[in-house]
């Protein structure tokens, strides 16, 4: 994947996938339960935002550093940024794959919110 629109399009190829918005800017996200799963990031011309567990951030951040990586801002939080010129390009659209299984997994983001 080269850039933001092509990770895009292989997102759309996964099932119940939509294009939406996530604070203020393009996402795409599982259509069922409205949970985004990729996003353009901070450094979006050379990287985009991959929303996943922990321990596979951990993981990909230390199998491949040149690919996946994390600024402060992500430190923490089951995300990481993704370079477009990975020399895998296989794996990176797995782990598409795999994040958007895991949000698809999660309950609708209405369904936790506390009732007053």
């Amino acid at each position: 994947m080269s850039d933001w629109d092509e990770t895009v399009a292989f997102a759309l190829t996964l099932p119940d996938t939509e294009r939406s918005t996530y604070y203020g800017g393009p996402a795409v996200k599982v259509a069922s339960n409205g949970r985004p799963f990729i996003a353009p990031g901070r450094e979006a011309d050379v990287s985009f935002c991959l929303m996943i567990d922990l321990d596979t951030v951990e993981m990909l951040k230390e199998t491949d550093p040149d690919t996946y990586y994390q600024l402060p801002h992500y430190v923490g939080w089951p995300s990481l940024l993704v370079r477009y010129d990975s020399s895998d390009p296989a794996r990176v659209r797995a782990m598409i794959a795999l994040a958007r299984d895991q949000a698809a997994a999660k309950k609708p983001a209405a369904a936790r919110k506390k009732k007053s």
